[in-house]
């Protein structure tokens, strides 16, 4: 009788006054809530599950956690070659060690006291040569000698200023380069580690359990779903008569046995395409064969459960009030 004009309505009672017509924007419809549910993203073995059924969580607590002996150990490897890959870079841009060097200083002192002594060996044959008293084969030979020296001195120079220098342009690059991927690696392992440990992405009530301590969980299978209690929706289904007079915003009132009175809900869908009459109703007075889906957000706090069934006043949207 939803459907009948009001002044067919109004005779229809006046001839049967036992029939009391159900009133305008009056509609029936349950509770729907969309759960969240948390998985591993990768396989693993539970080994500690915190929470039960039932059980309210906070976001952010730790819902269960897998095995993770083996990302322990990818970490510590990643993390000991990014050491050496430092350790690598740090050497070539401070040129060769510290006591390289000072054997090197050691080397080039030696050698330049022998060179010394070659060329005051030299001086004394050649005023002696000019006496008379030392052969000419002899000056030549010290004379060769202090050259041979000379040489020495400037190669452990040379030796010196390239041990002292930094790594080339292009080693440097590559060091710092593997220095950089190292890192990566050791953030790719923690994040897999990480990952062993599942914390609630929203504060609710755990709804299922899926698994039990010491099972495998494949990867990306809910181990928990989470209800959130201040996340329900009203669904319910209007006439196409009463179509119009509704619209995403409006709010609208409802009720359901032993709930606490005055509860809203914010009409935030309206689905476009019609619809029969859905095959479960929770009342067997509404009877009209083309509906249209209507979602509404229930005000936080109704402490309603999903599929509960709920009567829906959307008078004061209806009315345009």
């Amino acid at each position: 009788m939803a459907d009948l004009p009001s002044w067919l309505v109004s005779i229809i009672a006046a001839v049967y006054p036992g029939i009391n017509p159900p009133p305008p924007y009056m509609y029936d419809g349950y509770v729907e809530a969309d759960f969240v549910y948390a998985a591993p993203a990768a396989t693993g073995r539970i080994v500690t599950l915190v929470v039960s059924e039932g059980e309210a969580v906070s976001e952010g607590a730790l819902l269960f956690a897998l095995d993770d002996g083996k990302q322990q150990a990818t970490l510590r490897s990643a993390q000991a070659g990014s050491a050496q890959a430092q350790a690598q870079l740090e050497n070539l841009a401070t040129g060769a060690r510290e006591a390289e060097a000072e054997v090197l200083r050691a080397s080039l002192e030696q050698a330049r006291v022998a060179l010394n002594i070659a060329q005051t060996r030299l001086e004394r044959s050649e005023a002696l040569f000019e006496r008379g008293s030392v052969a000419t084969a002899t000056v030549e030979d010290q004379r060769a000698a202090v050259d041979e020296a000379a040489a020495n001195v400037m190669r452990l120079e040379a030796e010196l200023r390239v041990a002292e220098l930094p790594a080339r342009d292009a080693q440097r690059l590559a060091a710092e380069a593997a220095v950089d991927a190292a890192a990566a690696q050791v953030d790719l392992a923690q994040s897999a580690l990480d990952d062993r440990r599942v914390y609630a992405p929203v504060s609710g009530q755990v709804e299922r359990v899926y698994y039990e301590t010491g099972e495998v969980a494949g990867a990306a299978a809910p181990v928990v779903s989470l209800l959130q209690v201040d996340a329900m929706t009203a669904l319910f289904f209007v006439p196409e008569a009463d179509r119009a007079d509704l619209s995403a915003g409006d709010v609208v009132a409802v009720s359901c046995e032993g709930c606490a009175e005055g509860l809203t809900a914010t009409i935030t869908r309206m689905a476009s395409d019609p619809q029969y009459t859905p095959p479960i109703l929770y009342t067997a007075e509404q009877r009209g064969r083309l509906v249209y889906r209507v979602e509404a957000k229930i005000e936080a706090g109704a402490a309603l459960r999903p599929g509960q069934p709920i009567s829906v006043d959307a008078t004061q949207a209806g009315t345009g009030e």
